[in-house]
Protein backbone atom coordinates (compact mmCIF):
# COMPACT_ATOMS: atom_id res chain seq x y z
CA UNK A 1 0.00 0.00 0.00
CA UNK A 2 1.09 3.60 -0.92
CA UNK A 3 1.68 5.32 2.64
CA UNK A 4 2.89 8.53 2.94
CA UNK A 5 3.77 10.38 7.14
CA UNK A 6 3.56 13.45 7.89
CA UNK A 7 6.28 14.07 9.67
CA UNK A 8 5.96 15.80 13.54
CA UNK A 9 8.43 16.08 16.00
CA UNK A 10 8.08 13.58 19.25
CA UNK A 11 10.97 13.72 21.97
CA UNK A 12 14.42 14.26 21.14
CA UNK A 13 14.14 13.14 17.63
CA UNK A 14 14.85 15.67 14.70
CA UNK A 15 12.26 16.16 12.08
CA UNK A 16 14.88 15.02 9.11
CA UNK A 17 15.69 11.54 11.46
CA UNK A 18 11.96 10.78 11.40
CA UNK A 19 11.95 11.18 7.95
CA UNK A 20 15.07 8.74 7.28
CA UNK A 21 13.28 5.95 9.80
CA UNK A 22 10.15 6.53 7.67
CA UNK A 23 12.29 5.76 4.45
CA UNK A 24 13.93 2.55 6.02
CA UNK A 25 10.15 1.44 7.20
CA UNK A 26 8.73 1.61 3.82
CA UNK A 27 7.12 5.04 3.85
CA UNK A 28 6.39 6.29 0.12
CA UNK A 29 6.47 10.28 1.24
CA UNK A 30 7.09 12.11 4.01
CA UNK A 31 4.91 15.50 4.22
CA UNK A 32 5.93 18.71 6.44
CA UNK A 33 3.53 21.57 7.25
CA UNK A 34 4.24 24.95 8.40
CA UNK A 35 2.65 26.97 10.78
CA UNK A 36 4.93 28.84 13.12
CA UNK A 37 8.57 27.82 14.93
CA UNK A 38 10.16 26.72 11.88
CA UNK A 39 10.72 26.82 8.11
CA UNK A 40 8.73 23.41 6.47
CA UNK A 41 10.56 24.52 3.62
CA UNK A 42 13.91 24.34 5.15
CA UNK A 43 12.70 21.05 6.65
CA UNK A 44 11.95 19.61 2.86
CA UNK A 45 14.82 20.68 2.33
CA UNK A 46 17.22 18.82 5.01
CA UNK A 47 15.32 15.83 4.44
CA UNK A 48 16.10 15.99 1.00
CA UNK A 49 19.79 16.05 1.87
CA UNK A 50 19.58 13.10 4.10
CA UNK A 51 16.70 10.75 1.91
CA UNK A 52 17.37 8.95 -1.54
CA UNK A 53 14.76 7.54 -2.36
CA UNK A 54 11.58 8.40 -0.60
CA UNK A 55 9.31 11.63 -2.19
CA UNK A 56 9.08 14.50 -0.13
CA UNK A 57 6.22 16.98 0.17
CA UNK A 58 4.98 20.15 1.79
CA UNK A 59 1.83 19.66 3.30
CA UNK A 60 0.87 22.70 3.86
CA UNK A 61 2.29 25.79 2.21
CA UNK A 62 -0.16 28.46 2.53
CA UNK A 63 -0.80 30.72 -0.55
CA UNK A 64 -0.40 34.29 1.42
CA UNK A 65 2.69 34.23 2.99
CA UNK A 66 5.19 33.49 -0.18
CA UNK A 67 4.07 35.15 -3.36
CA UNK A 68 3.25 32.96 -6.59
CA UNK A 69 6.80 33.95 -7.68
CA UNK A 70 8.59 32.97 -4.66
CA UNK A 71 6.46 29.99 -4.47
CA UNK A 72 7.98 28.70 -8.40
CA UNK A 73 11.67 29.43 -7.19
CA UNK A 74 11.29 27.21 -3.77
CA UNK A 75 9.32 24.51 -6.17
CA UNK A 76 12.21 23.96 -8.74
CA UNK A 77 15.18 24.38 -6.04
CA UNK A 78 13.27 21.58 -3.60
CA UNK A 79 12.76 19.31 -7.24
CA UNK A 80 16.73 20.01 -7.79
CA UNK A 81 17.51 19.33 -4.35
CA UNK A 82 15.43 16.37 -4.09
CA UNK A 83 16.31 15.23 -7.74
CA UNK A 84 12.62 15.24 -8.45
CA UNK A 85 11.23 13.55 -5.72
CA UNK A 86 9.29 16.91 -4.18
CA UNK A 87 5.83 17.74 -4.12
CA UNK A 88 4.24 21.37 -3.58
CA UNK A 89 1.34 21.30 -1.25
CA UNK A 90 -0.72 24.31 -0.73
CA UNK A 91 -3.70 25.52 1.08
CA UNK A 92 -5.33 28.60 1.80
CA UNK A 93 -4.58 28.12 5.75
CA UNK A 94 -7.00 29.82 8.03
CA UNK A 95 -7.87 33.60 9.09
CA UNK A 96 -6.44 33.31 12.45
CA UNK A 97 -2.84 32.13 10.88
CA UNK A 98 -3.13 34.87 7.55
CA UNK A 99 -4.00 37.78 9.79
CA UNK A 100 -2.58 37.26 12.77
CA UNK A 101 0.51 35.68 12.59
CA UNK A 102 1.53 37.14 9.05
CA UNK A 103 -0.51 40.37 9.22
CA UNK A 104 -2.31 39.88 6.06
CA UNK A 105 -5.87 40.16 5.02
CA UNK A 106 -7.65 36.81 5.10
CA UNK A 107 -9.61 37.87 1.62
CA UNK A 108 -11.27 35.76 -0.43
CA UNK A 109 -8.90 32.37 -0.14
CA UNK A 110 -10.45 30.40 -2.85
CA UNK A 111 -9.88 33.36 -5.64
CA UNK A 112 -6.25 33.75 -3.65
CA UNK A 113 -5.84 29.87 -4.21
CA UNK A 114 -6.77 29.65 -7.76
CA UNK A 115 -4.27 32.25 -9.20
CA UNK A 116 -1.70 31.81 -6.67
CA UNK A 117 -1.56 27.66 -8.58
CA UNK A 118 -2.64 29.43 -12.01
CA UNK A 119 0.16 31.62 -11.65
CA UNK A 120 2.41 29.15 -10.44
CA UNK A 121 1.69 27.29 -13.92
CA UNK A 122 2.90 29.61 -15.79
CA UNK A 123 5.78 30.34 -13.82
CA UNK A 124 7.48 27.14 -13.80
CA UNK A 125 5.89 26.25 -17.76
CA UNK A 126 9.69 26.11 -19.16
CA UNK A 127 8.62 27.89 -22.24
CA UNK A 128 11.57 30.66 -21.11
CA UNK A 129 8.65 33.33 -22.51
CA UNK A 130 7.96 36.49 -20.28
CA UNK A 131 4.50 35.72 -18.05
CA UNK A 132 2.14 38.37 -18.10
CA UNK A 133 -0.98 37.21 -15.55
CA UNK A 134 -3.35 39.97 -14.82
CA UNK A 135 -5.83 38.14 -12.34
CA UNK A 136 -8.58 39.76 -10.23
CA UNK A 137 -5.95 39.81 -7.01
CA UNK A 138 -2.49 38.85 -8.82
CA UNK A 139 -0.14 40.20 -11.57
CA UNK A 140 3.45 39.50 -13.29
CA UNK A 141 4.87 40.43 -16.13
CA UNK A 142 7.96 40.70 -18.31
CA UNK A 143 9.82 37.73 -16.49
CA UNK A 144 10.47 34.29 -18.38
CA UNK A 145 9.11 31.31 -16.79
CA UNK A 146 11.44 28.21 -15.29
CA UNK A 147 11.19 25.12 -15.68
CA UNK A 148 9.45 22.61 -13.12
CA UNK A 149 7.74 19.77 -12.85
CA UNK A 150 6.63 19.58 -9.33
CA UNK A 151 3.59 18.15 -8.95
CA UNK A 152 0.76 20.56 -7.36
CA UNK A 153 -1.05 19.51 -4.64
CA UNK A 154 -4.23 21.72 -3.15
CA UNK A 155 -6.04 21.08 0.38
CA UNK A 156 -9.45 22.03 -0.89
CA UNK A 157 -11.84 21.92 1.84
CA UNK A 158 -15.12 23.69 0.83
CA UNK A 159 -16.65 22.65 -2.58
CA UNK A 160 -14.92 25.95 -4.23
CA UNK A 161 -11.74 25.27 -3.68
CA UNK A 162 -12.41 21.61 -4.58
CA UNK A 163 -12.94 23.13 -8.05
CA UNK A 164 -9.92 24.63 -8.03
CA UNK A 165 -8.51 21.37 -7.52
CA UNK A 166 -10.46 19.71 -10.40
CA UNK A 167 -9.29 22.58 -12.61
CA UNK A 168 -6.04 23.23 -11.76
CA UNK A 169 -3.92 20.75 -9.81
CA UNK A 170 -2.02 17.09 -9.97
CA UNK A 171 -3.28 15.67 -6.61
CA UNK A 172 -6.03 16.85 -3.62
CA UNK A 173 -5.27 16.53 0.64
CA UNK A 174 -8.55 16.79 2.06
CA UNK A 175 -8.60 17.03 5.82
CA UNK A 176 -11.49 16.01 8.17
CA UNK A 177 -14.32 15.15 5.67
CA UNK A 178 -15.52 12.14 7.08
CA UNK A 179 -14.19 9.33 5.12
CA UNK A 180 -17.52 7.98 4.32
CA UNK A 181 -18.24 11.40 2.44
CA UNK A 182 -15.24 11.29 0.82
CA UNK A 183 -16.22 10.28 -2.73
CA UNK A 184 -19.26 12.54 -3.20
CA UNK A 185 -16.96 15.54 -1.98
CA UNK A 186 -14.88 14.03 -4.94
CA UNK A 187 -17.21 14.63 -7.45
CA UNK A 188 -17.03 18.14 -7.19
CA UNK A 189 -13.35 17.93 -7.96
CA UNK A 190 -14.03 15.59 -11.01
CA UNK A 191 -16.75 18.09 -12.49
CA UNK A 192 -14.29 20.92 -12.44
CA UNK A 193 -11.78 18.65 -13.87
CA UNK A 194 -13.86 17.47 -16.80
CA UNK A 195 -15.06 21.28 -17.45
CA UNK A 196 -11.32 21.65 -18.12
CA UNK A 197 -10.77 18.06 -20.23
CA UNK A 198 -9.32 17.08 -17.37
CA UNK A 199 -9.55 13.60 -16.79
CA UNK A 200 -10.27 13.06 -12.79
CA UNK A 201 -8.39 9.81 -12.36
CA UNK A 202 -4.81 11.70 -12.91
CA UNK A 203 -5.71 13.85 -9.80
CA UNK A 204 -4.00 11.80 -6.38
CA UNK A 205 -6.57 12.02 -3.67
CA UNK A 206 -3.76 12.21 -0.64
CA UNK A 207 -6.44 12.56 2.67
CA UNK A 208 -4.86 13.44 5.96
CA UNK A 209 -5.29 10.42 8.10
CA UNK A 210 -5.09 11.27 11.61
CA UNK A 211 -4.02 7.85 13.03
CA UNK A 212 -3.08 6.81 17.05
CA UNK A 213 -1.91 3.89 17.67
CA UNK A 214 -1.20 1.96 21.29
CA UNK A 215 -1.13 -1.21 22.77
CA UNK A 216 -3.93 0.10 25.07
CA UNK A 217 -6.89 1.15 22.71
CA UNK A 218 -8.52 3.98 25.38
CA UNK A 219 -5.35 5.86 25.07
CA UNK A 220 -5.43 5.71 21.27
CA UNK A 221 -9.47 6.77 20.64
CA UNK A 222 -9.00 9.62 23.57
CA UNK A 223 -6.05 11.10 21.54
CA UNK A 224 -7.74 10.74 18.43
CA UNK A 225 -10.42 12.41 20.10
CA UNK A 226 -8.79 15.81 21.23
CA UNK A 227 -7.43 16.44 17.60
CA UNK A 228 -10.81 15.99 16.35
CA UNK A 229 -12.41 18.11 19.15
CA UNK A 230 -9.93 20.52 18.45
CA UNK A 231 -10.17 21.03 14.62
CA UNK A 232 -13.93 21.24 15.41
CA UNK A 233 -13.71 23.79 17.90
CA UNK A 234 -11.01 25.75 15.89
CA UNK A 235 -11.97 26.13 13.10
CA UNK A 236 -15.41 26.90 11.14
CA UNK A 237 -14.04 25.37 7.94
CA UNK A 238 -13.20 22.15 9.75
CA UNK A 239 -16.48 21.85 11.78
CA UNK A 240 -18.46 22.49 8.47
CA UNK A 241 -16.61 19.44 7.02
CA UNK A 242 -17.41 17.20 10.11
CA UNK A 243 -20.96 18.30 10.11
CA UNK A 244 -21.59 16.96 6.54
CA UNK A 245 -22.08 13.44 8.54
CA UNK A 246 -22.35 14.60 11.70
CA UNK A 247 -24.07 18.11 12.05
CA UNK A 248 -25.62 18.34 15.15
CA UNK A 249 -22.28 16.12 16.95
CA UNK A 250 -20.28 18.94 15.58
CA UNK A 251 -22.13 21.83 15.98
CA UNK A 252 -22.25 20.72 20.26
CA UNK A 253 -18.77 19.86 20.23
CA UNK A 254 -17.89 23.47 18.69
CA UNK A 255 -19.80 25.53 20.84
CA UNK A 256 -18.29 23.83 23.80
CA UNK A 257 -14.82 24.08 22.69
CA UNK A 258 -15.81 28.00 22.19
CA UNK A 259 -17.23 28.10 25.61
CA UNK A 260 -14.12 27.00 26.90
CA UNK A 261 -15.53 23.76 27.70
CA UNK A 262 -12.75 21.85 26.43
CA UNK A 263 -12.99 18.81 28.22
CA UNK A 264 -16.22 18.36 27.74
CA UNK A 265 -15.95 18.88 23.88
CA UNK A 266 -13.08 16.30 23.44
CA UNK A 267 -15.81 14.04 25.40
CA UNK A 268 -18.48 14.82 22.70
CA UNK A 269 -16.41 13.06 20.06
CA UNK A 270 -18.32 9.94 19.20
CA UNK A 271 -16.87 6.92 18.45
CA UNK A 272 -19.01 6.68 15.29
CA UNK A 273 -16.78 9.93 14.50
CA UNK A 274 -13.32 8.53 14.89
CA UNK A 275 -14.23 5.84 12.58
CA UNK A 276 -15.01 8.25 10.01
CA UNK A 277 -12.40 10.59 11.03
CA UNK A 278 -9.36 8.92 11.81
CA UNK A 279 -7.84 5.55 13.08
CA UNK A 280 -7.55 4.55 16.47
CA UNK A 281 -6.88 1.30 18.64
CA UNK A 282 -4.25 -1.29 18.81
CA UNK A 283 -1.95 -2.35 16.30
CA UNK A 284 -3.82 -4.91 14.63
CA UNK A 285 -7.32 -2.52 14.80
CA UNK A 286 -5.23 0.35 13.47
CA UNK A 287 -3.99 -1.66 10.24
CA UNK A 288 -7.14 -3.41 9.36
CA UNK A 289 -8.94 0.20 9.64
CA UNK A 290 -6.56 2.02 7.41
CA UNK A 291 -6.73 -1.24 4.73
CA UNK A 292 -10.67 -1.01 4.73
CA UNK A 293 -10.35 2.86 4.59
CA UNK A 294 -7.98 2.31 1.45
CA UNK A 295 -10.20 -0.40 0.32
CA UNK A 296 -13.34 1.30 0.51
CA UNK A 297 -13.07 4.70 -0.47
CA UNK A 298 -10.97 6.28 -3.43
CA UNK A 299 -8.13 7.53 -1.28
CA UNK A 300 -5.19 6.60 -3.78
CA UNK A 301 -2.25 7.98 -1.11
CA UNK A 302 -3.25 8.09 2.72
CA UNK A 303 -1.18 10.38 4.66
CA UNK A 304 -0.61 9.30 7.83
CA UNK A 305 -0.95 12.38 10.61
CA UNK A 306 0.30 11.60 14.25
CA UNK A 307 -2.28 14.09 15.90
CA UNK A 308 -0.34 16.94 18.31
CA UNK A 309 -1.88 15.34 21.78
CA UNK A 310 0.24 12.23 21.19
CA UNK A 311 2.52 10.82 23.81
CA UNK A 312 5.86 9.97 22.05
CA UNK A 313 5.04 6.68 22.74
CA UNK A 314 1.97 6.66 20.99
CA UNK A 315 3.75 8.19 17.92
CA UNK A 316 6.40 5.68 17.94
CA UNK A 317 4.08 3.03 17.84
CA UNK A 318 2.01 4.62 15.63
CA UNK A 319 4.81 5.30 12.98
CA UNK A 320 5.49 1.41 13.29
CA UNK A 321 2.37 0.12 13.52
CA UNK A 322 1.17 1.87 10.23
CA UNK A 323 4.62 1.32 8.02
CA UNK A 324 3.57 0.25 4.68
CA UNK A 325 6.26 -3.06 5.21
CA UNK A 326 3.44 -4.03 8.08
CA UNK A 327 0.31 -3.80 5.93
Amino acid sequence: MDVGLMVTAFGDVDLADVAVRAESQGYDAVWVGELWGASGVVQATEMACRTEAIEIGTAILNVYSRSPAVLAMTAASLEDASDGRFTLGLGTSTAAAVEDLHGMAFDRPVRRAHETIELLREFTAGTGEPVDYDGELLAAAAFPSIESAVPIYHAGLGPANRRVVGRLCDGWIPHNIPFSRLDDAFEEVATAARERDRDPDDITIAPYVPAAVSADPTEARDTLRRHVAYYVGSGEGYRRAVATEFPDEADRIAEMWRDGEKSAAVSAVTDEMLADLGVAGTPAEARDRLRTLVAETGIDHPIVVVPEPASNAVAETTIDALAPARL
